[in-house]
């Protein structure tokens, strides 16, 4: 069942709507480097996946189904039939299953830093359990060393605070109903009937989803397009945004 999510739009009002959707552990003001960039040409909307920021917490576990039913949702709440997406990491995830099973609704597509099929179960049941036991802050070290290359972690002490404390503030129940959704995902089936135009890109030094996972997405989807950004890992689109940006807006704009 879907909820009703946490949201923002900027940008103006009769520009095509770009709908960003972020990465399990954020805020939707992890897009924060995409804005000046994208508010200028469309407009834009953020926001919080369920279980995050201030978006409602309900009993979990998830599924992507639930996680894309929440963006239908706010699509039918801003009266737009058709948008574009991008999605990072989960939200990539909830943008795959988008093409594939609510394609009307769908324009093009962009998916960063993410993977059909992550892990293996028993992989994220152990995620679960430390969440559940220790809390978000538990891993949220771990989770930020994966998020940014080992050179921009020595330079930027701010921005790796910033998120750290974003990820140690998730719900315990969000986070881990949305690990239950990747815990049990396989996308894979879904790739080759994707028919909006669709660009797949990677961090070069991603060690969460490996440009070999952008790769296999871009192979499965017709006529998907690849880019892999150099000095980047999982979160590009704040370490390279000046890159991701261009290749967004290229996208975007058609």
């Amino acid at each position: 069942m879907s909820v009703e999510v946490n949201y923002t739009v900027d940008g103006p009002e009769d520009a095509p709507l770009v709908v960003l959707s972020g990465s399990l552990g954020s805020r939707l003001d992890m897009w924060d480097p995409q804005m000046a960039g994208l508010t200028g040409l469309f407009r834009v909307v953020r926001y919080d996946i369920r279980g995050h920021g201030d978006s409602p917490a309900p009993p979990g576990p998830y599924s992507i189904a639930d996680l894309a039913s929440d963006v239908l949702r706010l699509l039918d709440r801003l009266k737009v039939e058709r948008a574009h997406f991008a999605g990072l990491s989960i939200g990539g995830m909830t943008g795959m299953w988008l093409g594939a099973h609510a394609p009307e609704r769908i324009d093009r597509l962009a998916l960063l830093c993410t993977s059909p099929k992550l892990g293996t179960p028993e992989s994220w049941a152990d995620r679960i359990r430390v969440v559940r036991e220790q809390g978000t802050g538990a891993l949220a070290p771990t989770v930020v060393g994966r998020w940014f290359t080992p050179a921009y972690i020595e330079r930027e002490p701010d921005t790796i605070e910033l998120f750290t404390d974003m990820i140690s503030e998730t719900s315990v129940e969000g986070y881990a109903g949305c690990c239950a959704a990747i815990q049990h995902m396989d996308l894979r089936p879904d790739l080759p009937s994707i028919t909006a135009p669709t660009l797949v890109v990677a961090g070069k030094e991603d060690p969460s989803t490996p440009p070999d996972q952008a790769e296999l997405i871009a192979e499965a989807i017709p006529d998907a397009r690849l880019e892999i950004v150099p000095d980047a890992a999982h979160l590009a689109s704040w370490e390279q945004a000046t890159a991701v940006n261009e290749l967004l807006i290229q996208h975007f704009r058609g």
